[in-house]
């Protein structure tokens, strides 16, 4: 195995031991009390108490009785604040988690008897993925200019964050804008473009358990390196579609420039991997880096997937889509610990496409402040996020509209 070929023969001496049985100890305990406490979100910091029943229960598909302007009302002043200070506090506290776990990593788990690193290394892929999440969150911020009051600045670090887990920063940035100006349009939205019916590879080929797994696998794995390469998820285009093509129609002529410097980004990251994988080999690269990147794209996905996918959110046809129904046609979910991690991008994802510049550290006080105007058009869900991702697996696979509401515009999830 890879991560048996870089694991040296050797033992600790009594004091390292017990400063890495410490150390060790405290992030178990934090995976332990994420899987187990926290039952994969049945217990967070927005837990509004709820039953199957109310979580299906559809959200209402008629014009909002109020607008954009009401919800900024209802927020306090400060929330939309965006403090340097802060968000580098932020920035800087995940840098030293990730270094905290890349030292325990590459100093430590070496050591271990094979049986013990077998053990120690998916701990740590899933804990600096996790880690490798919360600082790809924060370049995401960058992205929507929501990090300081300087869009260079924010450009800036958001080119190198994203462009350090291979992600194209500008490609992504310019395309997200659109999701979030499209959200659950069948025909403009950007992202997680639900299948029709008359896909019979999906909703009758792989719409069975087996098929579920399958698409599972598939997506976790490799949706994230696919999305941007080749478009999967995407909105159907004339033409070849990638974020790494600046000929791409998803980019405008004046975004065409800065998509090439993305590319450059990631050339430069990909070179310096290569750099790294000559110097200590190819299996430490996966060890250390490779495998919490893949851990970083399930998450990406995960959540993501379980953010635009729910039984009781309708899409909408360009006869019905308007923007605030589309912003509020996406759902809060509870990932336990995972919140704190990832942001609250997870618990507070709604007032994010309302409002796309609050800071992080106020989205969930802002997601309170307007949700007695929201009142049956928010949508929060504590279902566990594990049993949630395969109901929805199961259960969200292609769109029609109700029947007898065919010309209605509006479109609901079905199996």
């Amino acid at each position: 195995m890879v991560m048996a070929s870089w694991t040296q023969k050797g033992h600790l001496s009594s004091n390292e031991m017990n400063s890495f049985e410490c150390k060790s100890a405290h992030y178990i305990f934090l995976v332990v009390h994420f899987f187990v406490n926290n039952k994969m979100g049945a217990g967070g910091r927005m837990n509004d108490a709820t039953n199957d029943k109310d979580v299906l229960k559809r959200v209402p598909t008629e014009k909002t009785p109020f607008e954009i302007s009401d919800l900024k009302k209802a927020i306090p002043p400060h929330c939309f604040k965006r403090s340097l200070t802060t968000s580098s506090y932020y920035l800087f506290r995940d840098i030293c988690i990730c270094y905290t776990f890349y030292h325990l990593g590459s100093n430590y788990i070496p050591l271990l008897p094979k049986p013990l690193a077998y053990i120690a290394w998916p701990i740590y892929w899933f804990c600096q993925g996790s880690s490798f999440m919360g600082i790809w969150s924060i370049g995401h911020d960058l992205g929507h200019h929501s990090f300081s009051e300087y869009q260079w600045l924010d450009d800036a670090l958001g080119f190198v964050v994203h462009s350090t887990f291979l992600t194209p920063y500008f490609s992504f940035k310019y395309s997200h804008r659109s999701h979030h100006a499209h959200t659950n349009s069948m025909e403009y939205d950007e992202v997680w473009i639900p299948k029709r019916k008359a896909d019979t590879l999906y909703s009758e080929v792989l719409n069975n358990p087996l098929g579920n797994l399958f698409m599972t696998f598939v997506r976790l794995l490799l949706s994230f390196p696919m999305y941007f390469t080749f478009n999967i998820h995407g909105r159907p285009y004339n033409g070849f579609v990638s974020h790494f093509y600046p000929q791409s129609p998803l980019f405008n002529d004046s975004e065409r420039k800065l998509v090439w410097l993305s590319d450059a980004g990631m050339i430069a990251a990909f070179y310096a991997l290569y750099k790294v994988a000559e110097t200590t080999g190819a299996a430490w690269l996966f060890c250390i880096y490779g495998a919490p990147l893949l851990v970083m794209n399930a998450h990406f996905i995960f959540f993501t997937f379980l953010h635009h996918s729910h039984p009781s959110l309708a899409h909408y046809d360009s006869r019905e889509w308007d923007w605030i129904r589309g912003a509020l046609s996406t759902v809060d979910r509870n990932y336990g610990i995972l919140n704190t991690v990832f942001h609250d991008v997870t618990c507070a994802h709604v007032v994010h496409h309302l409002i796309s510049t609050i800071p992080h550290y106020h989205t969930v006080e802002a997601t309170n402040a307007i949700k007695p105007i929201l009142g049956d058009y928010y949508k929060y869900d504590d279902t566990p996020i594990l049993k949630a991702f395969w109901r929805e697996t199961k259960e969200c696979i292609f769109v029609e509209p109700d029947e007898g509401a065919e010309n209605s515009g509006v479109y609901w999830f079905r199996r």
